[in-house]
């Protein structure tokens, strides 16, 4: 199966379980420190449905939310936390990148740049819906990958977020305005 082939197959797939998701917080303006994490499932860059119940309560999670894969900003943000993967799994963390990418696209993105966590397709926004993450219209990029031009899809464009859940189910840490670069090393002074 040829890449773009692969990309049609993903998305309607990431359409079709889009369901697994629960529905949308009633606070537009997102969750604040000391919420209650919500519960959330979205199919990853491998096509495999990702359950936060999974982590959360037994890690730190972070999730952070990111415009679209391989642009200029959501690259450097993601390569941060490939980079910082050693601290922070010694900080007892897992990392989990959000975006309205389909999952094929997540692929292309995480063989790119050998990123080492999980990366989840919100098409539907429903995920940045449940931490109260603004969204607007989705759209495509052309990139080249492994030598063929590819389009990357996605059905919602989420601004970039990041929350810590803390081991205890719980908002340590809600920030609204990222630093993309240096989110990573934001999240790991949180940590320490």
């Amino acid at each position: 199966m040829n890449i773009r082939h692969s990309l049609v197959l993903t998305s309607a797939l990431a359409l079709g379980l889009s369901a697994f998701t629960l529905p949308a917080a009633p606070d537009a303006e997102g969750l604040k420190v000391g919420d209650a994490a919500p519960a959330f499932s979205a199919i990853d860059q491998d096509g495999h449905l990702w359950k936060s119940s999974d982590f959360v309560g037994k890690k730190n999670v972070i999730v952070y939310f990111y415009p679209a894969a391989m642009t200029g900003g959501c690259t450097k943000q993601a390569c941060a936390f490939r980079d910082d993967s050693t601290k922070l799994a010694q900080a007892d963390a897992v990392v989990v990148g959000v975006s309205g990418d389909v999952p094929a696209g997540l692929k292309v993105f995480q063989k790119s740049h050998d990123l080492n966590f999980t990366l989840l397709a919100d098409y539907d926004g429903k995920v940045a819906n449940l931490f109260g993450v603004p969204t607007r219209e989705g759209g495509s990029i052309e990139r080249e990958f492994e030598g063929k031009a590819v389009t990357l899809e996605r059905g919602i464009t989420a601004s970039r977020w990041t929350f810590v859940i803390g081991k205890d189910g719980k908002i340590k840490d809600a920030n609204t305005k990222v630093n993309a670069a240096e989110d990573s090393a934001h999240v790991l002074g949180l940590l320490k």
